[in-house]
């Protein structure tokens, strides 16, 4: 046995010891197909970035997810519904409200009226898919989308709704989604990470966004989110410093690399290796990633697609486009985060100007997919964390009023990826407030979006602390009918 072993005691890690103890092959193929990270053997300069096999042919390549956190109310932008107009200023019957759990901030309301959308609706496109005309552009590429109108969530406020979508779980500490893709599949282009992400913000109440819904949880520090941001430094800390030139920077990590993998050698800490690979990221990453932030050799066409904002770093538009580049470089998971959707108040004013920021940069995206052939390899999805009520949170004025957070219903659009386009799939009873057919849990989503690209969200496992752990825990489940 290895002195090492004996020298160091219990600072051994498990890949340690099970390699100093000789495992018999079979042991270790059965291990390896069990926990994939655990064996990986060799030493820290083998290619954890590298693409990985998924369990079965898949439909998409990648994912960009626009998430519009805050909750828009689906009442106002994709859910249909005339008798709730009609029945405005009424009090909403209790066969309908049931015993639903309420927030604080209508539970003391002594009457609950309906209130229904400002804004009118139309058909569109050969589905006839229904689109609020504070979306003009999305309304024109209806045939392009599914839109799921029956995702329900158990988390009834913002933090442990949005942790929900994104880990899967309502606390912290848990892999994000793209974090769970990143370790399944790897990466597409060793420059750029599999996971980045891009914020954003409206004029509307904003909800925080938080790092943790970027983490990588137990998972190995390489599939963590890498935040863009919109300054003159897009990535912190990868610029070298003043008077240090590439040619010393890259004699510094190879002194650097060989001193951590003397140490890799001793302990076989993964984390170890995980540093190495990380610095190599950064380095690499000071020449690949000023090419894809520049905006400058857009032609007009695309430009005038997106919108004019899309040249104003930070903005939801300029977003967009860096998410197609980023998308076209091959990086597996682009999260895109634009606040401003909680509107318990001056709901009429706030969400027509959020409409305003994301409607034609959304539309353009997908379309700028489609024309270069990379809509059917990439899955784009757009929606928040939970829907709003159906009646009114405070006063009811005919120009003013306000929805509460609501678990029981919402609406995300799905294009591109394999997902069908052009249909409407879900469906809410006729105030807008409970689910008449086909619900899709949070999990049944999560299962969905991993089974496009290739993964068994039943064997995409982590063990962690003698647990299995996985993206949709002990549940889920995929919705096939939306699958073309």
């Amino acid at each position: 046995m290895d002195k090492n072993f004996f020298e160091h005691g219990f600072s051994t890690t498990r890949r340690r010891f099970l390699s100093t103890m000789g495992m018999g092959v079979g042991s270790v193929a059965l291990g390896s197909l069990l926990m994939p990270d655990l064996f990986g053997g060799g030493n820290a300069d083998d290619n954890a970035f590298a693409p990985g096999i998924p369990h079965f042919a898949p439909k998409a390549k990648r994912v960009i997810y626009l998430f519009q956190n805050g909750a828009p109310s689906q009442q106002e932008l994709f859910d249909y519904k005339p008798k709730l107009r009609e029945l405005t200023g009424q009090e909403i019957p209790p066969s309908v409200r049931g015993t639903q759990r309420l927030t604080g901030m209508t539970s003391g309301q002594s009457s609950f009226p309906l209130v229904g959308s400002f804004v009118d609706f139309k058909q569109h496109g050969q589905s006839g898919a229904w689109v609020s005309d504070l979306l003009p552009y999305t309304a024109k590429i209806a045939d392009e989308l599914c839109f799921v109108k029956s995702i329900y969530t158990e988390a009834i406020n913002h933090d442990p709704a949005l942790t929900f979508l994104q880990t899967g779980a309502q606390q912290g500490n848990r892999p994000s989604m793209g974090s769970w893709l990143s370790y399944g599949l790897g990466s597409e282009n060793k420059n750029l990470p599999a996971f980045t992400v891009l914020l954003s913000r409206g004029i509307g109440n904003g909800q925080g966004v938080y790092s943790k819904l970027w983490s990588n949880g137990f998972l190995d520090s390489v599939h963590q989110g890498v935040q863009f941001s919109k300054g003159e430094d897009p990535v912190l800390y990868i610029k070298d410093n003043e008077g240090i030139n590439r040619n010393e920077r890259r004699e510094m990590l190879d002194n650097l690399s060989e001193l951590n993998n003397m140490s890799y050698n001793q302990f076989g800490d993964p984390e170890i290796a995980a540093r190495i690979k990380q610095y190599e990221m950064a380095y690499r990453m000071q020449t690949a990633v000023p090419e894809v932030m520049d905006l400058s050799k857009e032609p007009d066409s695309i430009v005038n697609m997106y919108g004019p904002d899309c040249l104003v770093p930070g903005t939801f538009a300029a977003n967009c486009l860096l998410a197609r580049k980023l998308s076209e470089k091959g990086v597996r998971f682009v999260q895109l985060y634009h606040q401003g959707w909680d509107q318990h108040g001056n709901l009429p004013f706030e969400i027509a100007s959020q409409a305003k920021d994301v409607d034609q940069a959304s539309a353009a995206l997908v379309m700028d997919l489609k024309q270069r052939g990379l809509l059917d390899e990439t899955l784009v999805i757009w929606g928040g964390e939970f829907g709003r009520t159906s009646f009114t949170q405070g006063k009811l004025t005919k120009e003013n009023y306000g929805r509460d957070h609501h678990p029981r219903c919402f609406t995300v659009w799905m294009a591109g990826g394999g997902i069908k386009p052009g249909i409407t799939y879900g469906e809410t009873d006729e105030l807008g407030y409970n689910i008449i057919k086909d619900p899709v849990h949070v999990h049944d989503f999560q299962a969905t979006v991993l089974n496009q690209l290739g993964l068994d969200h039943e064997k995409l496992i982590f063990k962690h602390l003698g647990r299995r752990y996985k993206l949709t825990d002990v549940s889920g489940k995929v919705v096939r009918d939306i699958i073309s």
